[in-house]
């Protein structure tokens, strides 16, 4: 039978003075871990600040651990040398074999199954064995707590190879936004927040619901062929902390993207700049508005002509994706705002979109695009040749201005 904390509790306390009371009570909390201290003081009746005040007095000394452990070995019952020998000092290269299996690149013998499986304490265990060791799997636990090591997941860091002018990217982005800014000219950031599918799917993330009760879904996420799918484009307004989605259901194009830049200009950016005469976007370096794709330059070209402005377009290095300004000004609050809600409809997704906000201010303007868009459009080179492009003189692949050919209607 396993004792529970209150158990342990009401056995320990006849001889337990305050200072012990509060600092036990500090330790199982800290062994409960992740709301334990509530945990502790509902089974004890001790108040949440005295467990919390004992995990303080705990934390402060552990510098001094040291000097306590040392101070414990000259008051020592047993003699020196009592005790059971440890593993490896009965078994001088156990420890050698033990690093051998965790280089990351072997993991020890090439013709070993453990090459091929994960670093398991009880499956380095069994591989010790293997080779002549007695030890078990406890046992290579306390080695590699000694060695350094612990369980870790794996951390996004890694970009891919880097451009050798991804910083002089950034620092041109920059001064080119600050330059619109200060002129009272727009600024936006594009992009393609994923793909989702409409159903009764699971979402990632929870919402309040009665205990007990959670949210029934689909178990297995196939595509419903009636429901089909949405493809959220937002367009983010770097001055003014709002921006606009279409969600469109057939294909994530050029000829999209460029729609939904002129459903903001009409619905939004056009009324908040009146004098405009540029517009500066910034964009990812791939999908439906990347740097080489001739439909999305195309597209921008007539965009320019319709509205009657400079458009100039920079474009972030390959791989630098995260950076764009919409995915954590915009996209992120989207995605915190539907956490846990099956996207059942359309008209769900597009609600959920619009009724998103921040406490700084971040308004969304969301609506259905119904219409079709051809996938796989080849643009021919005589109306490719047409377009009124200035590259510019730093990477004109990333950075170019297209001009209207008509002049601008008042």
């Amino acid at each position: 039978m396993v004792a529970t904390v209150q158990d342990k509790y009401h056995t320990l306390v006849p001889a337990l003075n305050e200072k012990l009371r509060r600092r036990w009570a500090a330790c199982e909390a800290m062994a409960l871990g992740r709301g334990g201290i509530s945990a502790v003081a509902r089974e004890t009746g001790l108040s949440w600040n005295t467990v919390k005040r004992g995990i303080r007095e705990i934390e402060h000394e552990l510098p001094h651990l040291a000097e306590s452990i040392e101070l414990q070995d000259q008051q020592r019952i047993r003699q020196p040398g009592a005790g059971r020998p440890r593993r490896a000092a009965e078994d001088p290269t156990l420890v050698k074999h033990l690093e051998k299996l965790l280089e990351p690149v072997t993991r020890g013998d090439p013709s070993s199954q453990l090459l091929w499986t994960c670093k398991s304490t009880r499956k380095l265990a069994a591989e010790l064995t293997a080779k002549g060791h007695t030890v078990s799997h406890m046992t290579v636990a306390r080695l590699l707590a000694e060695l350094g090591y612990s369980l870790q997941s794996n951390r996004k860091t890694r970009e891919g190879t880097s451009n050798p002018d991804r910083d002089a990217q950034f620092h041109h982005i920059n001064r080119k936004v600050r330059s619109f800014q200060r002129r009272g000219q727009p600024v936006i950031s594009v992009d393609t927040k994923k793909r989702e599918l409409v159903g009764d799917f699971k979402n990632a993330g929870r919402e309040w619901r009665p205990r007990g009760k959670p949210q029934e879904v689909r178990v297995h996420d196939f595509r419903d062929q009636d429901l089909g799918v949405a493809i959220p484009y937002g367009v983010y307004d770097l001055s003014r902390n709002d921006g606009w989605v279409s969600v469109g259901i057939d294909h994530d194009t050029a000829e999209f993207a460029v729609a939904t830049i002129r459903s903001w200009w009409r619905r939004m950016g056009k009324r908040a700049y009146p004098r405009a005469k540029e517009l500066l976007i910034t964009a990812d370096s791939g999908g439906s508005n990347g740097n080489r794709s001739r439909l999305w330059k195309l597209r921008v070209q007539k965009l320019a002509d319709e509205m009657g402005l400079k458009i100039s377009v920079c474009h972030f290095p390959p791989g630098t994706s995260k950076w764009n300004t919409i995915e954590h000004r915009m996209f992120c609050h989207i995605t915190d705002n539907w956490r846990g809600q099956p996207l059942v409809s359309r008209a769900v997704i597009v609600n959920l979109i619009g009724h998103t906000t921040t406490r700084k201010g971040l308004r969304i303007k969301a609506a259905l695009d119904t219409r079709s868009y051809d996938h796989g459009v080849k643009v021919p080179a005589e109306e490719f040749n047409a377009i009124k492009i200035s590259p510019s003189a730093f990477h004109g692949d990333w950075n170019y201005t297209i001009h209207p050919r008509l002049r601008r209607r008042n």
